[in-house]
């Protein structure tokens, strides 16, 4: 049974840094599409950037510039390090893996974990 486990969340004051980890258990093989999503309260899940096995990423245009997604092919693990910060980056970050081949933002990814909760506020 695939498993993703999150963790790295936290508060922090806007203009901080985070990194979120990723943990993939239960696939002998590697996910060609892994992602972040974020659902803020009352709104939709949204994509915050995708990486396929060969390394290529995408991000959402709010997180441009100050997010960064990467992957430990050997560790089975994802990332996403945030910098500077904003309140409205406040949401729960979720996890996604897909076997591909076709990698998006949007939340159609077979395998999601829990969620660990970001709040940036002052």
């Amino acid at each position: 049974q695939v498993q993703l486990l999150e963790s790295g969340g936290g508060s922090v004051q806007p203009g901080g840094s985070l990194r979120l980890s990723c943990a993939a258990s239960g696939y002998t093989g590697n996910f060609y599409c892994m992602a972040w999503f974020r659902q803020a309260p009352g709104k939709q899940r949204e994509g915050v950037a995708y990486i396929n096995m060969r390394g290529s990423t995408n991000y959402a245009d709010p997180v441009q510039g100050r997010f960064t997604i990467s992957r430990d092919a050997a560790k089975n693990t994802l990332y996403l390090q945030m910098n500077s910060l904003k309140p409205e980056d406040t949401a729960m970050y979720y996890c996604a893996a897909d076997l591909g081949p076709y990698c998006s933002t949007r939340p159609n990814y077979e395998h999601w974990g829990q969620g660990t909760q970001v709040t940036v506020s002052s």
